[in-house]
């Protein structure tokens, strides 16, 4: 093996020649499966978009460093899956750009995290997590509730996301901002139609408790709220449906 490999380090054209040879046979395997991804993707016809709220709150997981510490894809493992119920399916992520799957768990999978907690525990758990959860890691984001959603560029996400694929109509990127605030604030005439535009399965809440002022915190609750409940699919074989 050693004489091919001094062999080949005397002679560029053939070493040029292996190394495309190898990255063929690696650029095979990822590219293969692709044509048959029309297979492996599973149908949901109930799959909803994420709603500029949500979308919002999406960000700020990201912006937050959230998926270094916790993953959004259980495997089918036994264990996994019964601690945190059904196993992901590809259809799930086919809106998430980019995909938040992971495989670090410094905390739980989040995948099925929507409606396990109230809002009121999402908002303690994120002002203090040791108050909550004494052995929680996790560091506090208090300034979450004092911090104002900006909603100005809320339209300009929707239309970028709408450039990779998502189905965002012109109305719901006309609406984005009234959407938001109406989806936190449930007594406000936007609020039905943040439901009219995302479906009857919106959550309308008072994520934070203060439905009258739109902050960050707002939007990573309700993002976290929905994790998991985008479609129904994934308890279609499974006894217990969506929280």
């Amino acid at each position: 093996m050693f004489r091919l490999h001094d062999w080949l380090e005397q002679r560029s054209i053939a070493l040029a020649l292996g190394i495309i040879a190898a990255a063929s046979v690696g650029g095979m395997v990822e590219i293969a499966p692709l044509f048959t991804i029309h297979q492996t993707v599973e149908d949901a016809p109930d799959m909803r978009l994420y709603t500029p709220l949500e979308l919002a709150g999406r960000n700020i997981y990201i912006r937050e460093g959230c998926y270094a510490c916790h993953s959004q894809m259980i495997r089918t493992l036994r264990d996994e899956v019964e601690r945190y119920g059904p196993y992901s399916l590809a259809v799930e992520s086919k809106y998430d750009h980019p995909m938040l799957w992971g495989s670090k768990r410094t905390g739980p999978d989040l995948a099925r995290v929507g409606g396990k907690y109230s809002d009121d525990w999402h908002v303690a758990h994120l002002t203090d997590p040791r108050a909550v959860v004494p052995q929680s890691v996790m560091p506090a984001y208090r300034f979450l509730a004092a911090k104002a959603l900006p909603t100005e560029r809320l339209p300009d996400h929707l239309r970028a996301q709408r450039a990779v694929g998502v189905p965002y109509s012109e109305e719901m990127i006309a609406n984005a901002k009234a959407d938001a605030f109406g989806q936190a604030a449930p007594d406000s005439s936007q609020a039905e139609g943040a439901k009219a535009r995302y479906g009857a399965d919106t959550t309308i809440s008072s994520f934070d408790g203060e439905p009258g002022r739109l902050t960050e915190m707002d939007a990573l609750v309700a993002y976290l709220q929905v994790l998991g409940r985008l479609t129904r699919v994934p308890y279609a074989s499974s006894i217990a449906g969506p929280p």
